[in-house]
């Protein structure tokens, strides 16, 4: 069995060299720099407005929200959930210990122009969403690709992004997610992963039976809590190694231009390879350009697109900016970060970080915050994998989707870390594809609600006048 794995992951790893290396990196950075400049750097002109509506809409109870759709947080909250998970934690590590300090520098560079990206689809998932005759809304990037494309094309690329988003994120997505609860668990209590993984997936069928709405409910209440729990968890830390902050950052700087000048360069590390695990792990964290965000935005209920395509972005910079770098600051400002990152790999690596300042606590700390964060993931990304059965198959599937997911949480829990990680990398490269090729092709209308929105934002200015 270990002889059939070993060889799977091999030809993953071939497949992921070359989708990873040679062309989602310039695909998705190159998307990213488009959205940018035609959005007029969207990212920092809106984001003052986006942390604003965020506070506006904070709520705990549903605020806004109507029988057919999310509140704008819920929605916020939904996607953060999907955002949010081991990436933040495991990959964060992950990309560490591949790609050397300097990984983490691209991480940030691609969030940043990724923001625009997001904004793109949250925009578009708005604007392209469905309502359903049973008052059901629903919408995502096969609306807004079969409307750039009509005709068999459309449809084909339509299809294409459903059945690559089921799996990736459904399937072995949610393996991912199970198999760092699993191994966390087993570090901190020595609980058997296949246990860890039984419990998750119980849980996670009593939320799925609820449906959008009781996901909706759950993650606009965890998702605060276990970000603030985190950010704590660090924040200590971070004081106790104050002297070091300067060197890791300084080791992050010089790692994405110039490996060898740190740790990790004397082993081999790249700057190709800074980048590709920088940008993967990026994308696996923080989602922008995947496709998978837009399903929670599109049922937002907002009086423009442009209002939940700000908001979006807040998920992005949350995500990566805030979270993402916490953990790897940890990471680098402990002993860990003189080198102990090319013995240990995922949750591991960050409960040794952890360790060095919790003490036996710290393995603890992370299974918890792996709990939550990869739990959080698990139900969203069941939300966005659901609503592509629905457009693919329809209602009556959605149970035996349900049915298969469970049965991969459980079997997740067992897997090899390297061959989970490497196989959730090609199929979320693969679901990145016709989501660009449709986001490019309606480009012209996201510039458009843009302006849209900024002119209808100055005319309260232009009356004062």
């Amino acid at each position: 069995m270990d002889a059939v794995m070993n060889y799977v992951n091999d030809v993953v790893k071939v497949i992921n060299s070359y989708l990873w290396d040679y062309a989602l990196i310039y695909i998705l950075c190159g998307a990213g720099i488009f959205f940018t400049f035609r959005l007029k750097f969207i990212q920092v002109r809106k984001f003052k407005t986006g942390v604003k509506k965020l506070f506006g809409s904070f709520s705990l109870n549903g605020k806004k929200a109507g029988k057919d759709g999310m509140s704008s947080f819920q929605a916020l909250t939904t996607a953060i959930a999907a955002q949010v998970g081991t990436g933040n934690i495991a990959g964060a590590a992950t990309a560490i210990h591949a790609g050397g300090p300097g990984a983490i520098f691209w991480m940030w560079l691609s969030a940043f122009f990724g923001m625009a990206t997001i904004y793109s689809e949250a925009t578009l998932a708005q604007k392209f969403k469905t309502t359903h005759s049973d008052g059901e809304v629903t919408g995502g990037p096969v609306y807004y690709i079969r409307a750039a494309f009509r005709g068999k094309f459309g449809k084909f690329l339509a299809g294409f992004f459903s059945v690559a988003i089921i799996l990736a994120l459904g399937f072995m997505g949610n393996m991912v997610q199970s198999n760092s609860i699993g191994a966390s668990f087993q570090n901190a209590f020595s609980i058997p992963p296949i246990a860890v993984g039984i419990a998750v997936a119980i849980l996670a069928a009593l939320i799925f039976i609820g449906g959008a709405k009781r996901i909706a409910w759950i993650t606009e209440k965890l998702v605060p809590i276990m970000a603030l729990f985190y950010v704590v968890g660090c924040l200590i830390i971070l004081g106790m190694n104050f002297s070091y902050l300067g060197e890791a950052f300084r080791q992050i700087f010089v790692g994405a231009s110039s490996p060898q000048a740190v740790g990790g360069g004397a082993l081999g590390i790249t700057i190709q390879m800074a980048m590709s695990k920088g940008v993967a792990r990026g994308l696996f964290s923080n989602e922008a350009g995947m496709g998978s965000t837009p399903h929670a935005h599109a049922l937002a209920k907002v009086d423009h697109p442009g209002d939940q395509g700000i908001i979006a972005m807040l998920g992005v910079f949350i995500d990566t900016f805030i979270i993402l770098t916490m953990t790897a600051l940890v990471i680098i400002s402990t002993s860990v970060a003189s080198g102990a990152w090319m013995e240990f790999d995922g949750a591991e690596l960050a409960q040794v970080a952890f360790n060095s300042a919790f003490g036996s606590f710290g393995n603890i700390f992370i299974a918890i915050c792996m709990l939550f964060f990869a739990f959080s993931t698990i139900i969203g990304w069941y939300f966005f994998g659901e609503q592509n059965v629905k457009y693919l198959f329809g209602k009556k599937a959605v149970k035996i989707y349900g049915a298969i997911v469970v049965l991969f949480i459980v079997l997740g829990s067992t897997l090899k870390v390297d061959l989970v990680w490497n196989m959730s990398d090609m199929f979320n490269g693969l679901m990145v594809l016709p989501n660009i090729i449709g986001l490019l092709a309606l480009s012209g209308i996201v510039v458009k609600m843009a302006k849209d929105y900024d002119a209808k934002h100055r005319l309260p200015n232009n009356a004062k006048k």
